[in-house]
């Protein structure tokens, strides 16, 4: 089993434009950028998009998508249509994950929950990025520019993480990289902000008959 890390993290900033910004009117900074980041998830109530997440590492070289979907408070869905059926919801308390074919479905509770994935439910009304990525710092690329650091209190699993946001101010990429040496890379697009979503939209029901047990995912 794989240990979990932070992000989804964060995972973690995964996907929504920005309120119109210049990048390029002045040199930016770090804080600067991470305050419009934050500014603008901590305003959502909700968002969707569409998710490539790319895992390499532990002799695995593996590539899935999907849809993404979150909701104040703590709630997040991800729909994955390859492989067809995964899925993992957090509920608002819980955590479920299943894939088409396991004999059974996984539960636990949200707070010893430590997945990749699962961070990215606080994005909404709790970002604060440098409070979150130790060190800091902005790098500039032809498309747009990035935010790295490590996570606060994960240096042990986590090595660096990364925030891609491109010349329109929209953050669509996020690397993870571990101290194992394995590596996850999410791309979002297709965004939709403030969608209308129910709380029933983040409940899971597992197939008739199939067993629930109380575990961390497997990778």
């Amino acid at each position: 089993m794989r240990k979990a890390s932070y992000l989804a993290g964060i995972g973690l900033f995964a996907i929504l434009p920005l309120a119109a910004f210049s990048l390029f009117a002045q040199q930016p900074t770090a804080t600067a950028i991470a305050a419009k980041l934050d500014a603008r998830y901590n305003h959502l109530n909700s968002y969707r998009a569409d998710f490539t997440e790319h895992f390499t590492g532990l002799n695995l070289d593996r590539t899935e998508s999907g849809t993404l979907t979150m909701k104040k408070p703590g709630r997040m869905r991800w729909d994955y249509s390859s492989p067809t059926g995964k899925i993992f919801v957090i509920d608002g308390q819980n955590a479920w994950f299943y894939s088409p074919g396991d004999a059974q479905a996984q539960h636990v509770p949200t707070k010893k929950l430590d997945d990749l994935r699962s961070p990215m439910r606080y994005l909404l009304g709790h970002a604060h990025l440098e409070k979150e990525l130790v060190g800091l710092v902005l790098s500039t690329s032809h498309n747009g520019f990035t935010l790295s650091g490590t996570p606060k209190d994960m240096e042990q699993s986590v090595r660096l993480v990364s925030l891609q946001v491109n010349t329109t101010g929209e953050l669509a990429d996020i690397r993870v990289e571990e101290t194992d040496g394995t590596t996850t890379d999410f791309h979002f697009n297709n965004i939709q902000e403030d969608i209308p979503l129910k709380n029933s939209d983040f409940l899971f029901t597992p197939p008739p008959g199939l067993p629930v047990v109380d575990a961390l995912p497997p990778i």
